[in-house]
This record gives structure tokens, C-alpha cells and sequence, in this order.
């Protein structure tokens, strides 16, 4: 029994509890596995709900808890160096509204339009509680602020918040983004010939 406490002594000093242990070790590598592709170093909290198998994952990603990534006969496709807060909402997907007679929850079949890809460029944060969209593209470098509903395409180095997102600026100006992706590529370059 003493060896238990300090065991959890030790743990609480790292700030760290032993369902983060457990969810890291053992819960984890299988997650990883299940998605159609995920690369290195990804991290996914607890308590997400995901169709793995239409879901493609970069390097270097983290997903916040209680996220959920549904896509039936579509795809979420997620770059790398890519942040998402807790309770993030992606769909690729709605239903049919447009048949005359029937209830929308007994309407199995879809039209091609109602599937489309969410593609997620590298480089990017979501804040909380985020809902996108079918067919939305979110460029490189952009920022989606807390609480946003995604409902179009937003241009890459953008901030876009609200609901939907009405206000948008860009993040850096054109000499700015040159220079930005400059380094990040000299930066990839030096790790490839370090490997």
C-alpha cells in the first residue's frame, strides 16, 4: 500500500493522474490504429467519438476531449502541426430534407451532395466547442476561434470567428507569410538531414 501512494505522490508532483497513465500507455496505440492513417506523435483525449476508418491524421496533431469526427461517405483529412480544443464538432455529411411524403429520419438514402470532405490544412488551431461543416476546407496557418460555426472555405494565415463565422482578418500580410513559410521550410529541411 505505501508503495501505491507514493507512486500517486509522484504522479501528482508531474501533474499527471493515473487515468492520463492508463489512457496514454494502453488506450492510445489502439485509437491510432484504427484511424485510416495517423502519423506521429498524435494525441487524442478521452472520451472522442470518431468513424475512424474516413478519417486521415497528420504529425503532430492533438485533439482535445469530447471530440467528435463523424463522416459516413465522406473524409476528414487533418494536416499536421494541428491543434484542436475540447468538444470540437466535424459532420461531412447532412440529411435529405427534399423528399415530399416522408419523415427526414426514415430517408436512408443521400444524394452526392450531401457527402462532401472536410479537409484541415496544416498549421492550424481550433478553439472549443468549434462546429464544422460538410465541404469546408480550412486553409494553412488559420485560426478558428472558440465557439465558431464553420460553414465555408476559410482562407489560409485567416482568423475566423463566430456564427456562422461572419468576421474575418488575416493573420499575417503577404511578405509576412513568404517569410513564415521560409523558416518553417528551412526548419523541415534542417530536421531531414539531422534524421
Amino acid at each position: 500500500m505505501m508503495r501505491y501512494k507514493n507512486i500517486r505522490k509522484l504522479l501528482g508532483c508531474l501533474g499527471m493522474k493515473m487515468k492520463d497513465i492508463i489512457h496514454y500507455r494502453l488506450s492510445m496505440p489502439i485509437l491510432v490504429s484504427m484511424f485510416e492513417k495517423c502519423g506521429e506523435d498524435v494525441y487524442i483525449e478521452p472520451k472522442g467519438e470518431f468513424t475512424y476508418h474516413n478519417i486521415s491524421i497528420g504529425n503532430n496533431v492533438y485533439i482535445g476531449a469530447h471530440a467528435s469526427f463523424m463522416c459516413a461517405n465522406a473524409k476528414i483529412l487533418i494536416g499536421s502541426q494541428v491543434m484542436f480544443g475540447p468538444h470540437v464538432t466535424i459532420r461531412t455529411g447532412d440529411h435529405r430534407a427534399d423528399v415530399i411524403g416522408e419523415y427526414m429520419i426514415n430517408i436512408k438514402e443521400k444524394l452526392p451532395e450531401n457527402n462532401k470532405n472536410v479537409i484541415v490544412e496544416d498549421d492550424v488551431w481550433i478553439g472549443c466547442n468549434v462546429t464544422i461543416l460538410k465541404g469546408v476546407t480550412i486553409g494553412k496557418g488559420s485560426i478558428i476561434g472558440a465557439g465558431s460555426v464553420v460553414t465555408k472555405d476559410v482562407p489560409s494565415y485567416t482568423y475566423h470567428v463566430g456564427v456562422p463565422g461572419i468576421k474575418e482578418w488575416p493573420r499575417f500580410n503577404i511578405e509576412q507569410i513568404k517569410e513564415h513559410e521560409r523558416v518553417l521550410n528551412e526548419k523541415l529541411r534542417l530536421i531531414g538531414e539531422n534524421k
